[in-house]
């Protein structure tokens, strides 16, 4: 039985700030060449692409692996002889030969395995998107302080030598003159998860209520068991939560140079259309963000621009990436590449990167000194580019199907509302005739918009018109015996309560 029980991990305290303090220093005082004992959490695609990145690191030693699915637990841990094998996460946290663990579970896992981590003394690398409902992530930036961990978020862009060169190009040299908008794009084809007649059983390798966690029992009607749980609310965060962090982030990195935490004002519309699908997240989604200075406009489409084509609809800049529009040009950004186009469209200059590949080793080196400020992703960070995602998703699920006129009135007053509103309405519009296109014009009905949320980025709620169904959906309701605990962190928790 795990000496760490359900009960213990909520109400560790005091005692458990001085568990953290003993396993920090043990790996502090091996050097700035010590070995680090990692644990990897979730041995799914993503586990196995973190145990190849971290593996390739001098001095990590792979102690231990946990999944809730057995099959998938033996075939990753197999690779390492020796290593201990765990389904239930609390027992791998009992262990003292257990430094560091990185988390590459389902989202709905991320807060709850994180926070149960650093509470039990182990640093933490943990995927994005870094909570699954915006306050979940807060209460892990507030572990990450409480308990003095190492805690670096999976956005490994900001890793990418590029990024530094793109920031001195557009904010140092100046080159293509002010930022005046920028547009997100993940347009990038994916298929239907289908549909069952009747509940799809889990494997039979699989300890369900622990693959569950925090997530209600709710009947999944998906084919495939793994990976489409990102189309569920109950579980992932649709694509907006998924790639969308990654390229959001690289904007709050790149273009405002991570001066705006947090939107002020935000505006989404979407559906799922085409497929039909046991899925209930949007495979359009459509949001513009107010962040109080250079507005930001993120399209999201997954599939065709229509039925029998194998082509996205048409982006303005990278299918996957953003594109920041200035006085003077254009710069185009995505993962390991970007391009700067002057007023007349001519490419004036190329940017090669690496996609981040050292984002792992930059975790190892700040556990290794216990030096936090040398981390390129640390809690705070992944935290708020993931919220700026979840708020938009906040801001679709808030919204409904609407008529005609409602629809135009809602196009109207974001136009006339929003800076770039009309770039925001364009897209929405793109998309509707996307959806149009596959669905006929019940599609243009079903599309859902607004309501325009106004967020209050100090206490990290919605406030005014709309609010109480915006903050309904900052978090959620957790299954018994899994629940995230509320981590308190001295004045800053007491003014967010």
């Amino acid at each position: 039985m795990s000496k760490l029980t359900r009960r213990s991990f909520l109400y560790c305290g005091a005692a458990t700030g001085a568990l953290a303090t003993l396993s920090g220093g043990r790996v502090r005082a091996a050097g700035g060449d010590g070995q680090v004992n990692l644990g990897l959490v979730g041995c799914g695609w993503r586990g196995g692409q973190l145990f190849n990145a971290f593996k390739g690191i001098s001095g990590v030693r792979f102690a231990g692996f946990c999944d809730p699915d057995e099959a998938r637990l033996d075939e990753l841990a197999g690779q390492v002889p020796g290593s201990q094998r765990w389904k239930d996460l609390r027992a791998m946290l009992d262990s003292p030969e257990i430094d560091a663990v990185a988390i590459a579970t389902c989202n709905h896992w991320h807060a709850l395995a994180a926070i149960w981590a650093m509470q039990a003394g182990k640093h933490v690398y943990v995927e994005k998107p870094l909570g699954h409902y915006n306050w979940e992530g807060r209460q892990i930036v507030n572990a990450a302080r409480r308990y003095d961990r190492i805690c670096q978020v999976g956005t490994q862009q900001r890793s990418d030598p590029m990024q530094d060169e793109l920031k001195q190009f557009l904010h140092e040299d100046r080159a293509l003159g002010p930022v005046e908008s920028v547009r997100v794009s993940r347009f990038g084809m994916r298929g239907t998860i289908g549909k069952l007649a009747s509940p799809l059983a889990a494997p039979a390798t699989l300890d369900y209520d622990l693959w569950l966690g925090p997530a209600q029992d709710e009947p999944i009607f998906r084919k495939e068991f793994h990976y489409d749980w990102h189309w569920d609310w109950n579980t992932g965060s649709g694509e907006m939560g998924n790639w969308g962090v990654h390229i959001v982030d690289d904007v709050r990195n790149v273009v405002f140079q991570d001066r705006v935490a947090l939107p002020r004002r935000i505006v989404a519309g979407g559906g799922r259309f085409a497929w039909h699908d046991a899925g209930n997240t949007p495979n359009v989604h459509a949001a513009v963000l107010d962040t109080g200075s250079i507005p930001v406009i993120v399209g999201v489409c997954n599939v065709a621009v229509k039925p029998g084509s194998k082509s996205s609809p048409t982006t303005p800049g990278p299918g996957s990436g953003y594109t920041a529009f200035c006085a003077g040009g254009r710069l185009e950004g995505q993962r390991g590449r970007g391009a700067a186009f002057d007023a007349a469209g001519k490419k004036i200059r190329e940017f090669t990167g690496n996609g981040g590949g050292g984002h792992q080793a930059n975790f190892i080196k700040a556990v290794r000194t216990g030096d936090a400020s040398i981390l390129k992703a640390p809690a705070e960070t992944g935290h708020n580019s993931t919220e700026w995602c979840s708020l938009a998703n906040v801001a679709y699920r808030a919204g409904a199907a609407l008529e005609e006129s409602d629809r135009a009135a809602v196009l109207d007053d974001i136009q006339s509302a929003f800076a770039g509103g009309d770039k925001a309405v364009a897209l929405v519009e793109q998309l509707r005739n996307v959806a149009v296109a596959h669905d006929g014009p019940q599609a243009a009905r079903d599309f859902r918009l607004g309501p325009e949320l106004t967020f209050d980025p100090q206490s990290e709620r919605f406030v005014g018109p709309g609010s109480e169904a915006g903050n309904a959906l900052l978090r959620r309701q957790d299954r018994p015996g899994f629940e995230v605990p509320t981590v308190a962190m001295g004045d800053r928790q007491a003014r967010r309560s």
